[in-house]
């Protein structure tokens, strides 16, 4: 009999929204490909800004918005004169989204945004954004942050440059040549409960009122199961009898990947916040549902496991009932 893999449920900012063909970066003609291909879509980053167009933007030339306004990024061809004036070396080979070659081309701070655009950063417009050109622009900033930050050999200190159509920074000593390859920051988020409460906390900078998870990065030596049962005690207090991996989420903001769990702890268990947090405390689905607590966005993991819990056990999902609310589930 045939066999069917489970479905899965992508994070936003994950996901087959792209092609990446590793192999393609191996050829050392790969830029004069890509500018010969009529297809080409030239993806422009002015640091960790691109090009949007549309909610407001006139429409012009490679500017790709829609009729209805909503935000979309404004890729060009390989004719635009940023594409021709860039160095070679800000080239990087994305991969092939939505079946075209795509490139990204770093500029200046200085460079001008194609007609009918306008540079904004990622992190506010996400979720405006179709979730697929959402996912490639995190995966582009995550490399121009990264590239940024890797110009000089953290061996010797000379100068680096991409290789592999700039998915390797390598140096440029002969006597030293290493490779540095994409940085990412392992962290977990957590969503503890103890059957009918789960626990959330908040940082005094957050807008009133807004609880999220448990979240913190990994240590060095450590599994993530053990992070999720040290971050847990050290923020709140709370010792944690069980975890189980759920799913992951890529966060360029600015190189995390956020490696979801659930965890169980002792009902009735005290919560003792951390200085990390400006308070920490067990809320009941009926306290979610009358909107005591103001929740993360729809757009991250936070909210995937807050809306899973709640929504086991509650005759209406967490969608329908913070419809509307500030930072509550926006459908999509």
């Amino acid at each position: 009999m045939p066999t069917f893999a489970p479905s899965i449920v992508h994070n936003f900012l994950a996901g087959p929204y792209i092609d990446r063909r590793a192999e393609s970066r191996e050829a050392p003609d790969w830029q004069q490909a890509a500018l010969a291909d009529p297809d080409t879509l030239f993806l422009l980053a002015r640091g960790t800004a691109h090009p949007i167009a549309g909610e407001g933007a006139a429409d012009g030339e490679g500017a790709d918005s829609g009729a209805d306004g909503q935000p979309r990024v404004a890729f060009v061809g390989r004719d635009h004169p940023l594409v021709q004036a860039a160095p070679r070396e800000s080239l990087v080979l994305l991969g092939w989204f939505q079946r075209a070659r795509c490139v990204l081309v770093q500029l200046g701070d200085d460079a001008p945004p194609p007609s009918g655009a306008r540079y904004e950063e990622l992190r506010p417009l996400a979720a405006m954004l179709d979730g697929e050109q959402a996912g490639l622009l995190a995966y582009a900033r995550a490399l121009t942050y990264w590239q940024h930050r890797h110009r000089h050999c953290g061996v010797c200190g000379a100068r680096c440059e991409p290789q592999r159509a700039g998915h390797v920074m390598r140096c440029r000593d002969p006597g030293c040549a290493t490779d540095f390859f994409p940085r990412i920051d392992p962290a977990i988020i957590v969503l503890v409960t103890d059957g009918e409460r789960a626990l959330l906390g908040r940082q005094a900078s957050w807008p009133t009122g807004r609880f999220s998870t448990v979240a913190g990065f990994v240590e060095p030596g450590e599994s993530l199961e053990d992070a999720v049962v040290r971050e847990v005690l050290e923020e709140t207090g709370v010792a944690v009898q069980g975890s189980r991996y759920h799913s992951s989420q890529p966060w360029p903001f600015p190189s995390s990947l956020m490696l979801g769990f659930t965890a169980t702890a002792a009902p009735g268990a005290p919560v003792i916040p951390s200085t990390e947090l400006e308070e920490a405390r067990w809320f009941t689905r009926e306290s979610i549902a009358a909107g005591e607590v103001m929740l993360p966005p729809a757009t991250s993991i936070s909210h995937r496991l807050i809306a899973e819990w709640f929504d086991a056990a509650w005759p209406k999902t967490l969608g329908e009932v913070t419809a509307g609310r500030p930072w509550g589930w926006r459908k999509r």
